[in-house]
């Protein structure tokens, strides 16, 4: 999708009803459809925020950041995340934890981003957060600067993530799962599963129903 064309977008992104869960589990673990709500709060989990960002690139092409975690001893070393991360008491809601977190972790500043709209909270069992997804975007591409955290960028095509060959599944042994097939998206050779497959998935829908 060329740039300008997203742009048109976002009046009805911003309208648009989200999926919700339903959308979500559609690439949810099956061992994730056991939280339901109640078990959700009893867990009393932390808040988090994540920011998925998108940008045009040299083409003009619609993309979007998505971050290789650095290696640590750790729930989510290695893995595909949005930049985000927890809740700090400076933060004034969990917009502004996406917005710096973002600064902290990939160097975008937060006066370059507009946000579009918050959506569906996603339960990470694994390190017992609860995080809010925002969706935003820059005029341009940023130029990046990485903290500790984050091993690499990966620029993804919307049009990649809209594309349904690229849904795919693999056995995968987890923190709290053994050799279960995991549903996920194949995204530039890298494998794309848990809170930010499910996270996707509603972006996903969001966008076919604003283009539709």
């Amino acid at each position: 999708m060329i740039f300008s064309d997203f742009k048109n977008t976002i009046a009805t992104l911003k309208t648009k009803e989200l999926g919700g869960q339903d959308v979500q589990f559609k690439l949810a673990p099956a061992m994730r459809l056991k939280y339901d709500a109640a078990k959700i709060a009893a867990s009393h989990p932390r808040k988090a925020a994540v920011l998925a960002l998108f940008y045009p690139n040299k083409q003009q092409e619609t993309c979007f950041l998505l971050t290789q975690r650095a290696i640590y001893k750790g729930t989510h070393s290695a893995q595909i995340s949005f930049p985000g991360g927890k809740r700090d008491s400076i933060d004034t809601n969990l917009q502004a934890t996406a917005l710096r977190e973002t600064f902290e972790e990939v160097g975008v500043p937060e006066k370059t981003i507009k946000i579009i709209r918050e959506l569906t909270d996603v339960f990470i069992p694994p390190s017992n957060f609860l995080a809010t997804p925002f969706l935003g975007f820059t005029e341009k591409k940023p130029s990046f600067n990485l903290n500790y955290e984050v091993e690499n960028t990966i620029e993804v095509l919307l049009s990649e993530l809209l594309n349904e060959n690229n849904i795919s599944s693999v056995m995968m042994d987890t923190s709290y799962m053994d050799s279960i097939a995991v549903p996920c998206f194949k995204l530039n050779n890298y494998v794309v599963w848990g809170a930010t497959a499910m996270m996707l998935s509603e972006i996903k829908a969001l966008f076919k129903a604003s283009l539709s």
